[in-house]
């Protein structure tokens, strides 16, 4: 259950309501009109919640469940205790999210600009914006309708917001032209110089980093993540990607569409990844590479070569996942062989 103190709960919604949602049909076996008030765990739903199930490992906990209600797979719908009402559906986890969304939507202040905001006078604010106290919108900036900007954070000269955007607590966004319904989370860095120099025996000189960053409609950026902007040329972030925490992307990236990157994952300079690329957590990546629409890789690799399209891959250096796993398995293998070896050789001593 949902701390009230942090979360404002909607509803409650009819199980049919929450059908049509979903896209599901209820024709059979399901009491439209019985009233469902919140979304709980298996382990804590009560008969007025709705939970789901998804992962294998809960069909147990799922069988002896007291929630009302449950969003399930047709492969375990035996399972279900006598009473549940079922939502039956092949993708139970995104049918989850969708009603989750309904009972807690994104909270949203309501609209103004507080006085402790400092806007400059040819930035340009949307309609039902909302600018908290010690928030900076620099000159020629533009906020488009509906855009939310958190305490402390900084809106650089000229950059351009689209609509329904949130920008968190302390984030910076300089050098970008940014999509709509983009969420960019507290403490994000977004624009800032990229990491380049040319160097000789006297030293090092940095080389102005002239790109900005242009991010699509509905990507979300994680937590203290930074994107460099570009160097000549833009880095760009495709429309639908989802970035954790902690991610280092560098100047002159171009992401494609739906990419997700997984917290502490490090992009260096001028590299390109197609649509739907999947990166673990920790992945290292080298400059200058070319990863493959659908690519997914492991966690803790490290990519030092082009990837191509379609593949998983895993290790350090990254090789295909099934060489990886025979290479993890020889690697075992030879670690119990010295293990019997030391042992027989204490005993014969």
């Amino acid at each position: 259950m949902a701390d009230p103190r942090f979360f404002a709960r909607q509803g409650p919604f009819s199980i049919g309501e929450l059908a049509r949602l979903a896209a599901i049909d209820t024709s059979t076996g399901v009491t439209s009109e019985r009233m469902i008030h919140d979304v709980a765990s298996l382990d804590d739903a009560g008969p007025d919640d709705i939970s789901f199930l998804d992962n294998p490992r809960y069909v147990e906990a799922f069988s002896v469940s007291n929630a009302g209600a449950c969003i399930v797979h047709p492969k375990f719908v035996s399972r279900a205790p006598a009473g549940m009402q079922l939502l039956v559906t092949p993708v139970p986890y995104l049918v989850y999210a969708r009603i989750a969304r309904k009972f807690y939507p994104t909270p949203r202040p309501p609209p103004g600009i507080v006085p402790q905001a400092v806007v400059a006078a040819t930035a340009s604010v949307g309609e039902k914006c909302r600018i908290d106290a010690g928030a900076v919108i620099g000159a020629n900036a533009v906020i488009g309708a509906g855009t939310w900007i958190a305490p402390n954070t900084v809106i650089g000269d000229g950059v351009q917001l689209g609509k329904d955007v949130i920008v968190g607590a302390c984030a910076s966004v300089t050098h970008a032209i940014v999509g709509d319904r983009v969420m960019i989370y507290a403490g994000a860095r977004i624009g800032q110089d990229g990491f380049g120099f040319a160097s000789d025996e006297t030293g090092h000189t940095r080389v102005p980093q002239l790109g900005r960053v242009i991010i699509g409609d509905d990507v979300e950026i994680g937590a203290n993540t930074t994107v460099d902007r570009g160097a000549g040329p833009d880095t760009v972030i495709g429309s639908g990607c989802m970035i954790d925490n902690l991610v280092q992307i560098g100047h002159n990236v171009q992401m494609g569409r739906y990419c997700v990157i997984v917290s502490q994952v490090g992009i260096s300079g001028s590299t390109r990844l197609g649509d739907f690329v999947v990166i673990g957590g920790q992945v290292g990546i080298a400059g200058h590479l070319s990863i493959g629409s659908g690519v997914r890789i492991a966690a803790q690799s490290g990519i030092s070569g082009d990837v191509p399209t379609g593949i998983d891959v895993g290790g350090s250096p990254a090789v295909p996942m099934r060489e990886w796993r025979r290479q993890v398995a020889s690697v075992k293998q030879l670690g119990r062989r010295g293990k019997s070896g030391g042992k027989s050789s204490t005993e014969g001593d």
